[in-house]
């Protein structure tokens, strides 16, 4: 059965991350992604230096279900195709810096003027205005300037920075994206226009903060890295235990009685110093003293018995191999196996999104360099083979 965006068609001028992975979403969804490659090297993750069978699996990871066309974006010709495109398809995603887009000659005001419907999608590391508009970005600095970093780490004022373990910099910037698309296109059904969508990796950051943010400028309380603890709560982090962590989360008064019951800590539940969650918070240092003594007395395993038999709130601590190897994991269809023409048949990570009556299915690998070349010409532009033949042997295809 086809997704709830069949029939939304979108050109994707995106490399490396955030632009194809926000793709990527709305391709899950059903929707078709044509995506725009340079010739000979196409999106700079093919050349990832993590290879299945010769094929990047970044690459592989962020931009199945795609079709790829590639063409010298510099001959006047290529151009035209472009925007003979833009003129056909519903959205627009473009991840280059403030300019390139203009410079290409295809900024949103040259789209809009062939294709008022379109709905164009910027995404950049700081935004189309501002001061640092015109700034490059990666996923760290995104991190770094969006605060993220400045709360993220060891309960350590003397540790180093530490970076978030995935790119979050980036895929909040794709996911905003992708939520802003489909508000748009909801706006387009309304009054038959489409809008131009600007997302900054910087701001999407900053959003994200929004609880530390908020205490700050409630109470001027500057937030700081607190390992894996909660600022408001606990307990609520990671403990060791005999032999390997294990995170438990006791923030209601009921979770907390229950942990202490199967902790043979009944004590602690009337305890002035740890019998609501306040007090225990101001007395951290002690009270996470008392609580790591305790953790390490027996191994994960007894511990999972007694919580399971309390109604205690825990979990391990999955290395990414554990995980793709979990019972519920696999139960929701997260990693799912493709077939690609040169990696072969290769797993990659499935949608979260369970529709009821539009169920997802991820069957399509990414396309090798320029594969649907041919196809999109003949197909949606109506070229002859003989004017195809031309472009190809002048190298603009």
């Amino acid at each position: 059965m086809p997704g709830p965006l069949e029939g939304i068609t979108v050109l994707s001028f995106c490399t490396a991350l955030s632009g194809p992975f926000a793709a990527m979403v709305l391709g899950d969804m059903g929707a078709e992604i044509i995506k725009i490659e340079s010739i000979g090297e196409g999106d700079l993750t093919r050349a990832s230096t993590h290879k299945i069978n010769g094929v990047g699996s970044y690459f592989l990871s962020v931009n199945r279900g795609k079709k790829s066309i590639t063409l010298n974006l510099k001959d006047d010709r290529a151009k035209k195709i472009v925007l003979d495109l833009a003129q056909q398809v519903d959205v627009l995603i473009e991840n280059f810096r403030p300019g390139v887009m203009e410079r290409l000659g295809f900024d949103y005001e040259t789209v809009r003027k062939i294709n008022p419907k379109i709905i164009y999608a910027s995404i950049s590391g700081f935004g189309q205005t501002g001061p640092y508009s015109h700034k490059p970005a990666f996923d760290m600095i995104a991190q770094a300037m969006g605060g993220v970093v400045s709360i993220t780490g060891p309960d350590d004022p003397g540790a180093p920075p530490v970076r978030v373990g995935y790119s979050i910099g980036d895929m909040a910037s794709s996911l905003f994206t992708a939520t802003g698309i489909l508000a748009a296109i909801i706006d387009r059904d309304k009054t038959g226009l489409g809008q131009r969508l600007d997302v900054s990796m910087m701001d999407c950051q900053v959003a994200l903060c929004e609880n530390a943010i908020a205490r700050y400028l409630g109470t001027g309380e500057i937030s700081r890295p607190l390992g894996s603890r909660h600022p408001l709560s606990t307990p609520f982090q990671a403990y060791s235990t005999k032999d390997k962590p294990i995170v438990v989360i006791a923030n209601t008064e009921k979770l907390w009685a229950n942990f202490c019951r199967a902790a043979e800590k009944e004590e602690w539940i009337t305890d002035e110093k740890y019998k609501t969650k306040y007090v225990r918070l101001e007395n951290y240092t002690p009270f996470n003293a008392d609580m790591t003594a305790l953790m390490k007395t027996r191994t994960f395993k007894e511990w999972a018995e007694r919580f399971e038999a309390h109604d205690v709130m825990y979990a391990p601590i999955n290395t990414i191999e554990e995980i793709t190897e979990d019972p519920q994991v696999k139960a929701r269809e997260m990693i799912v196996e493709l077939d690609h023409p040169k990696a072969g048949k290769h797993r990659v990570v499935g949608t979260p999104l369970k529709f009821s009556k539009t169920p997802l299915k991820i069957d399509k690998a990414a396309p090798e360099l320029g594969a649907d070349t041919y196809d999109i010409l003949t197909n949606r532009l109506k070229l002859s083979p003989s004017e195809i033949e031309d472009l190809k042997n002048k190298k603009i295809i």
